[in-house]
């Protein structure tokens, strides 16, 4: 039973368990965090796993037992296929451009940071006008505009700098960053806000130097484990779905996350 009432009028809970004190205000991603470790909380005491005695999530950190009782959780009730050469092969031939090696993109930002107690539909709206002032600038006027909107609106110390990152590697970024800036030949302000764990981006890419192509042989370990991984992110949220369809929800939308949000 899910019942979708903001945390504003009262306390996001899991059976009964809140999620945080009466005067703390948390965005829907914290909320929605908090909310699957929960779940998976109560099923490793559930399990045997963990003492009925462990604390909750209410400060927003689990004990290190509840973050072991969880591992040992996950290994039992998962199952994660070994992807076969086959599909190896296919999902290298279909996505050539994430194995490349050399990749580096000069970029620029402007980041809305969410932090703690902000108004996130307000920052977001913020963001997207800055997007779109930006993006609405004639070509002579961009580079002057993006610079003055880091300086004034960027929560991050690079702002100083007209929101300058310098020469990045896909290595270098938060790989939901890396995602939106690599294996695309975009150059110039990007038509889209870049979401990351940092808060929302207006990104800016000046230059390119592209990679080059790997031969599956070459990658096909890196392959492999991309493939593991999203079987995993893919047998996670059916498994906290079926926790959350059993479960009292309030004060928070499961249905909202794109990919399980867990501490």
């Amino acid at each position: 039973m899910l019942d979708q009432t903001s945390n504003s009028s009262r306390l996001a809970s899991v059976n009964g368990v809140a999620l945080h004190g009466p005067d703390l205000i948390l965005s829907e991603e914290e909320l929605r965090q908090r909310a699957c470790s929960e779940l998976l909380r109560q099923a490793a005491i559930d399990a045997a796993l963990l003492d009925g005695s462990d604390a909750g999530i209410e400060d927003g950190v689990l004990s290190e037992a509840a973050s072991q009782a969880i591992e040992t959780l996950l290994e039992r009730s998962l199952r994660v296929p070994e992807p076969s050469e086959e599909v190896c092969r296919r999902h290298h031939a279909a996505h050539r451009s994430r194995y490349q090696t050399g990749e580096r993109v000069r970029a620029r930002h402007v980041l809305f940071a969410v932090t703690q107690g902000v108004d996130v539909t307000l920052l977001r709206q913020r963001a997207e006008a800055t997007l779109l002032d930006l993006r609405c600038q004639d070509a002579s006027a961009v580079d002057g505009a993006f610079a003055r909107a880091a300086a004034e609106l960027s929560n991050c110390p690079s702002g100083a700098s007209g929101g300058e990152l310098g020469w990045l590697t896909p290595d270098a970024c938060a790989p939901e960053f890396a995602r939106e800036l690599f294996g695309h030949a975009e150059v110039g302000v990007l038509p889209r806000l870049v979401h990351s764990r940092f808060g929302l981006h207006v990104v800016e890419v000046l230059e390119r130097v592209p990679g080059v192509a790997q031969p599956f042989e070459a990658v096909h370990g890196a392959v492999a484990m991309a493939l593991r991984q999203q079987a995993y992110i893919t047998a996670l949220r059916q498994y906290l779905s079926l926790l959350a369809g059993q479960a009292r929800i309030e004060g928070v939308d499961l249905d909202a996350a794109d990919t399980p949000l867990v501490q």
